[in-house]
């Protein structure tokens, strides 16, 4: 990879666009939950409303038809949304809030994961993640997650990375962690905000990803383009697709411990 991409430093006008972006985006959000719009982006439209209560998992760019180009790097803002029959708020949260198991729920993106504390609805989080498109890349990450309850069926989520360092040679003596900020820059911020709204007997996922990767360099877009272009989109469809897989799995073996207590009575 060496041969074909440049390390690269995080500018500090890139990061500095990425906070206004995310300043705005933010300031957008809050003013959702007036109750003026329709809580949940699906149910915007008639179209993506049904789509999703059929069990497809939707998601698309926030605006417009790709990144939003800053200097020296690419903002990706995604949207997605899932819906699970049959489960509850409750049950939703205690699953998502199982970070020490979440290189089980979410593998093979996430290959290591630990509980770093807890206070009330306040958590910090460590990941170990694998982005795979064309090249590997390994990634430490840092987050700190902040959980609302607006009422009894409707909570808000945000996790900002504060941390994001690359790892050279993951699992050898030879593996060594990146400063944070310095490397390929394929991942430099990622700020996730959830919302979950529990109706129609079941629960609504939806997941907005703001990321901030390095930009294409001239004559590279065959190497570093799939890998920052794709990556946001699959890894949102894969962390909905697998949250509503580990629900409806949780909800099979409810059942199945249910008939075989029946069948020992």
């Amino acid at each position: 990879m060496a041969k074909t991409a440049k390390v690269v430093q995080l500018k500090p006008q890139t990061l500095q666009a990425f906070a206004d972006y995310v300043r705005e985006a933010e300031g957008e959000m809050e003013r959702t939950l007036g109750g003026d719009v329709p809580f949940l982006w699906s149910e915007a439209s008639s179209e993506r409303a049904h789509l999703v209560r059929e069990g497809q998992v939707v998601a698309q760019f926030w605006s417009g038809k790709g990144p939003v180009k800053v200097a020296g790097g690419l903002i990706h803002d995604w949207i997605g949304a899932a819906f699970v029959p049959a489960t509850t708020i409750a049950q939703t949260l205690a699953l998502i809030q199982d970070y020490d198991n979440h290189k089980n729920i979410y593998q093979p993106e996430v290959i290591g994961s630990a509980l770093l504390s807890r206070h009330g609805n306040d958590f910090q989080i460590r990941l170990r993640l694998l982005k795979k498109k064309v090249i590997t890349v390994v990634l430490d990450t840092d987050h700190d997650v902040h959980y609302r309850s607006l009422d009894h069926a409707h909570w808000c989520c945000r996790s900002y990375t504060t941390r994001i360092a690359e790892v050279e040679n993951p699992g050898s003596p030879q593996e060594k962690v990146l400063p944070p900020d310095t490397g390929y820059g394929f991942l430099w911020r990622l700020y996730s905000y959830w919302r979950f709204q529990e109706k129609d007997e079941g629960v609504y996922v939806e997941c907005r990803a703001i990321s901030l990767t390095r930009d294409v360099p001239f004559g590279l877009g065959w190497v570093i383009e799939p890998i920052i272009q794709n990556l946001p989109r699959e890894s949102l469809m894969n962390t909905l697709e697998a949250t509503r897989k580990a629900l409806l799995g949780g909800r099979s073996l409810t059942r199945r411990r249910r008939k075989s207590r029946k069948a020992r009575v």
